[in-house]
């Protein structure tokens, strides 16, 4: 097993709901000490509300991950609340605007947009965070990616030319810094029955929607990847799906 969860700080963007939500869970319930970060504050501390009730400990930050002031204020405020990170998981994002147009129907302002949330954000709490971690020799970085990473689907553009971005940060990291006992992740989850994915497809019929994974058993398979991280190999993109604990 490579890393114990109980105790530990964990910092959990986009915890307001989804499997945001479900991560705080699955990790609380084993123990570590949660941060949940989310621009939406009464929903966000609803969760760590719940949390807490179940014997957890969590705790809500109401920032947004795409302004460029937040990264230090989150980092700092998740710091005193719970110590030196040793979890961080990057689930915050956005699709663009809906219904999601084509590539060359994207305004640029709205591709640079979802590029702050879905890469720069994270590339910046990334340079903070994993820069301790690098030199406490210990730490678990999570980018979540989507399939729309390494497929074209129409209408998927910005958020699809995000994920892969963010999937190529995380190899580029998993390489510096695994040999500082830090280990980076891109873990795609699948298609999950959430509220981002009934806005990207809001057509589904309900026979479609209730074949989605529910949230939290695909947090359950993140965390248990967590405590597994040594098996993978640093800077891997695992699907959930595909993925097994080791024996």
């Amino acid at each position: 097993m490579g890393m114990n969860l109980r105790g530990k700080a964990a910092l959990v963007t986009g915890g307001s709901r989804g499997l945001g939500e479900a991560l705080g869970e699955a990790l609380a319930t084993r123990g570590a000490k949660v941060v949940l970060v989310a621009r939406d504050a009464g929903p966000l501390a609803e969760v760590a509300v719940r949390i807490r009730e179940r014997g957890g400990e969590a705790h809500a930050l109401a920032f947004d991950v795409g302004d460029k002031e937040s990264a230090h204020r989150i980092t700092g405020a998740a710091a005193e609340l719970v110590g030196p990170i040793d979890v961080l998981v990057h689930n915050a994002s956005t699709l663009g605007p809906l219904p999601m147009p084509f590539l060359l129907d994207t305004p640029c302002e709205d591709l640079e947009a979802v590029l702050e949330t879905n890469l720069v954000g994270p590339f910046r709490i990334d340079k903070i965070v994993g820069g301790s971690m690098a030199l406490r020799k210990t730490g678990v970085i999570v980018h979540v990616s989507s399939d729309a990473a390494v497929s074209g689907y129409p209408r998927w553009g910005a958020y699809s030319v995000s994920k892969a971005a963010l999937d190529h940060l995380g190899r580029v990291l998993g390489a510096e810094l695994g040999e500082h006992g830090v280990r980076v992740l891109a873990v795609d989850p699948g298609e999950m029955d959430t509220k981002m994915h009934a806005d990207a497809m809001p057509d589904l019929s309900d026979t479609e929607r209730a074949a989605l994974a529910a949230p939290a058993a695909v947090a359950e398979r993140i965390a248990l990847m967590i405590e597994h991280v040594e098996t993978i190999d640093p800077g891997a993109r695992v699907v959930v799906s595909n993925w097994s604990a080791p024996v």
